[in-house]
């Protein structure tokens, strides 16, 4: 199993089914945290650099909102050209000088393998936001914990179930690392929907063979999604392409509304999305009325992804057997522990 404190965390591929496991049970002890039942100061003077150089709401929120309900403090970096890596900094050199106003490190950068040339030049872990089209682990380990979530209420389990991933899956980063930890497991059909420009790159799909998982690689969405247990839409990764033009080619090309659903769906599939959906009209790649629909868990999934970095600080920094000792009470009102 991977030894946490002190490791930079910048790969699914980092992982093995034990060390998963040790994520998912830490990010369950935060939930009371998370929900402000009541609170932990267990990081109290830590300090999280987050350091975001793409665009981001909900994962650099997050990491910061994480860090903070463990009772550390957060700096923030947000955007190339507010950074010295405009001025031409490399990558090294500013992890080595960041590193030392930081306890750890979150980063997003548009560049593959960007965090890891970054980690390289760090003095204390790093925390992979999203590196390009590459990799988000964070994204997938906060999916992997939803599906096993979802499943559980059905009596389920991951190994056998059939997901179907549909939208941008060459360019989407979260498919990828989410494809990677699903290799783990057993027997799972994976039915993979895009327009073939679009499709899944060609070592992933070795990755789920290799595993001795089945596939069913189409362009149809249609006909294809009745068998599904896991539904998972992606956007068209626009800012991935080489101009708008060709982005837009395949907007709203495939989309999902609760008649589409009802028609092409078991009654209980669960959806999932690593947001942000686009809504936009051209697009509107999973319609708003599936908002209250049982079977929508992109908020739930959402609401997951703050456990799972909560759990991945509290390894990293060595203090997730630590958490109950610096309790305090929650003395503000709050709505949370009643939802």
């Amino acid at each position: 199993m991977m030894q946490f404190e002190g490791s930079h965390i910048l790969s699914v591929n980092q992982l093995d089914l034990d060390s998963i496991n040790t994520i998912f049970n830490v990010a369950s002890k935060m939930t009371p945290y998370a929900l402000r039942e009541k609170r932990t100061n267990v990081l109290d003077g830590a300090i999280l650099g987050n350091l975001f150089f793409e665009p981001s709401t909900r994962t650099r929120v997050s990491f910061g909102c994480a860090f903070n309900l463990l009772g550390g403090h957060v700096r923030e970096t947000t955007g190339m050209a507010s950074s010295s890596l405009s001025k031409g900094e490399s990558l090294y050199d500013t992890a080595r000088v960041l590193s030392t106003y930081s306890d750890v490190i979150a980063m997003r950068h548009p560049d593959a393998y960007s965090v890891k040339e970054f980690a390289e030049g760090s003095r204390v872990p790093v925390i992979n936001g999203g590196d390009g089209p590459n990799e988000h682990p964070t994204q997938a380990l906060l999916d992997l914990f939803t599906i096993k979530k979802e499943l559980s209420h059905a009596g389920m389990g991951i190994d056998g179930m059939h997901i179907a991933m549909v939208g941008d899956l060459k360019y989407g980063r979260t498919v990828h690392s989410l494809s990677r930890l699903l290799c783990m497991h057993k027997d799972i059909k994976f039915t993979l929907i895009s327009p073939s420009e679009l499709a899944m790159p060609d070592y992933v799909i070795a990755d789920i063979e290799n595993a001795g998982h089945k596939i069913t690689i189409t362009e149809q969405l249609e006909g294809n999604l009745h068998q599904a247990d896991i539904l998972y839409l992606t956007r068209i990764q626009e800012e991935r392409f080489p101009s708008q033009e060709e982005a837009n080619k395949y907007r709203g090309k495939f989309r999902l509304n609760h008649n589409i659903y009802t028609q092409h769906c078991k009654s209980n599939t669960v959806i999932m999305h690593p947001l942000p959906r686009d809504s936009r009209a051209q697009a509107n790649e999973l319609d708003n009325d599936l908002n209250s629909h049982p079977s929508l868990a992109i908020f739930r999934q959402a609401d997951n992804g703050l456990l799972i970095r909560m759990a991945l600080f509290a390894l990293t920094l060595g203090v997730e057997n630590q958490l109950e000792k610096y309790e305090c009470p929650v003395n503000w009102y709050s709505r949370k522990a009643d939802r």
